[in-house]
């Protein structure tokens, strides 16, 4: 039986699902060596706390929320994302799926795509069938049952744009 050595991209944008789990993962082999977001992430994970049911939800998705803006200067949705969108939604729409309740994905997906990225999901089966879009999946975190899961920083990971 062969194994495939893992691929560790220079470069790669984080979905959303990945930037909220970040602390939990613990190999940083699993990641790109230098994890970027995009604007539209950083607009889902804004909206988190409006729909948080409880007080210590919408404190917990804040503190996401400002993590992230901290942490990361994002890749903008800018035109070539926008251009690249098409593209995205036409491989949604082939799949059978449908663009409107992924508009987030879309356009995160659109913006990695514009910029020759690969992205790394949690949820891989949400982008599958992108052409062009280099796929990586990261398995989700598996908390151990009755131990609190750790919230250990990260390095610093912000980035001037050139």
């Amino acid at each position: 039986m062969t194994t495939r050595a893992r691929v560790r991209h220079e470069r790669g944008v984080l979905d959303t699902s990945t930037l909220i789990l970040l602390t939990q993962i613990d190999d940083e082999s699993l990641l790109p060596e230098e994890p970027l977001i995009t604007t539209v992430t950083l607009a889902e994970l804004s909206a988190g706390p409006l729909l948080a049911k409880t007080d210590e939800e919408r404190a917990a998705r804040q503190s996401h929320v400002q993590q992230a803006e901290a942490d990361f200067d994002p890749l903008p949705l800018d035109v070539a994302a926008a251009r690249a969108i098409d593209r995205v939604a036409l491989a949604l729409r082939k799949g059978g799926r449908s663009v409107r309740p992924r508009a987030y994905d879309v356009m995160i997906a659109a913006t990695a795509l514009a910029n020759g990225l690969p992205l790394y999901t949690c949820n891989p089966k949400d982008f599958t069938g992108i052409d062009g879009l280099a796929v990586v999946p990261v398995p989700v975190p598996v908390p151990v049952p009755g131990l609190p899961v750790p919230s250990k920083p990260k390095p610093q990971r912000k980035r001037s744009q050139k």
